[in-house]
């Protein structure tokens, strides 16, 4: 790895270690944290990446291509987490071709929504979030983390953590200062974003396909994750 030319305004004392922040290689700027922020640079297409033994994981901005990969892993994780909670019809609906068309615009829209990716080295695209300003203003919360969904054959690796970070260091970066996240009340993520500090704020019951689905919300008044334990 080569070493920091870069510092961290966090670390008073870079040092090499098994993260990696840079820009886009046509930057060619780099430099190692040791904080436990994984600080990004202002630029949208930065790449963080951890070695996880002999397998690079790279969380990055996602690129147009991408958007098969983004489209698996978001099909695979509602198949995982909502069989016996959502409608059969309502999961069956969901068809690659669809979510990858879905995904492919919201990726080279560059707009309000703004998704980011893991990629593992040999297996492509193993992790996704997405975030933007939030849907609800009445809340009090002026982000939002729209969807963040890891491959079900991946859990335990730390990347819906190195996911919801990269993505609140995202949103600092355009200006946003705390972050919500709606999730159905009854997906086991939940535990996971009360884990990483987010406060239950607030309920409602939305509409899927004609069957009400209840809804959590979770907010955080800071973007920094406070882990109260061990969380995957």
């Amino acid at each position: 790895m080569n070493k920091p030319n870069h510092a961290c305004h966090n670390c008073p004392d870079p040092k090499p270690n098994d993260w990696l922040v840079t820009d886009e290689a046509k930057h060619a700027r780099e430099f190692d944290c040791r904080c436990s922020r994984k600080c990004l640079p202002n630029n949208p297409d930065f790449v963080q990446a951890s070695f996880m033994g002999d397998h690079p994981i790279v969380v990055r901005a996602a690129r147009p291509d991408d958007a098969a990969g983004v489209a698996r892993v978001y099909i695979e994780s509602w198949h995982d987490t909502y069989p016996s909670i959502l409608p059969t019809q309502l999961l069956c609906a969901m068809t690659p071709r669809g979510q990858t068309a879905r995904w492919q615009a919201a990726i080279q829209a560059r707009g309000r929504e703004q998704v980011l990716v893991a990629e593992k080295s040999g297996a492509g695209i193993i992790a996704m979030v997405s975030f933007g300003p939030s849907r609800d203003s009445d809340l009090g919360f002026d982000g939002e983390v729209y969807t963040l969904y890891v491959d079900p054959s991946y859990f335990g690796l730390g990347l819906g953590r190195a996911l919801l970070r990269s993505s609140f260091s995202a949103l600092g970066a355009r200006g946003y200062s705390s972050c919500v996240i709606w999730a159905h009340a009854k997906n086991p993520a939940r535990f996971f974003y009360e884990k990483m500090g987010g406060r239950l704020i607030a309920e409602r019951t939305a509409r899927m396909m004609g069957d009400a689905v209840p809804e959590t919300a979770f907010g955080w008044r800071r973007l920094a994750l406070v882990e109260r334990s061990a969380a995957r």
